[in-house]
């Protein structure tokens, strides 16, 4: 692919359908601080995770990936870890907007089963484009909009408000 500046790419970690959020944030570790949270990332459904995934890797699910709770610290573990965007058939709603607003990229892609665990992707989302490094396949995806895709690049909805206040407050329209 060309022209992909916003690209993220990464290898695949690649889970099944209803992953929930106790999966993702363990709940007997919701007191402790986001490091030791993360640590126990997805440990149930795959007990290398935590410790093998790197940043900008790419968290593939099935349907209704984040159902559960409404927990934040879900989307903040994987944030943690460095998770560089998150695919899915389908998420659970507020998964969903927390993802967005605390600037974790998602990604509605209905091909999911064409990508395997272990392989190399970029994922441009503004434009709905994966690229399989690995095998050479190309899959649309529910492209996300370039305001949001910029918002969650900023780190989601918090930051991006008070840049764009303080923009604002300077004269520029940042």
């Amino acid at each position: 692919m060309t022209g992909m500046d916003a690209a993220t790419g990464g290898r695949v970690w690649r889970f099944g359908d209803n992953v929930d959020t106790d999966a993702l944030a363990p709940g007997r570790y919701m007191k402790g601080p986001i490091e030791e949270l993360a640590r126990h990332c997805l440990e149930t459904l795959d007990s290398e995770f935590a410790e093998g995934v790197r940043p900008g890797d790419i968290v593939v699910g099935g349907r209704n990936f984040g159902m559960g709770s409404s927990r934040e610290q879900a989307v903040q573990a994987l944030r943690h870890l460095g998770v560089g965007v998150v695919l899915a058939r389908s998420f659970a709603g507020i998964f969903y907007r927390n993802a967005l607003n605390l600037g974790l990229m998602v990604l509605v892609c209905p091909e999911t089963e064409r990508i395997a665990n272990a392989d190399r992707l970029l994922v441009d989302p503004e434009r709905g484009r994966i690229e399989n490094l690995t095998s050479a396949d190309r899959i649309c995806c529910e492209p996300l909009p370039a305001h949001l895709a910029n918002m969650v690049r900023h780190g989601g909805l918090v930051p991006y408000l008070e840049r764009r206040l303080r923009g604002q407050a300077c004269g520029s329209s940042s």
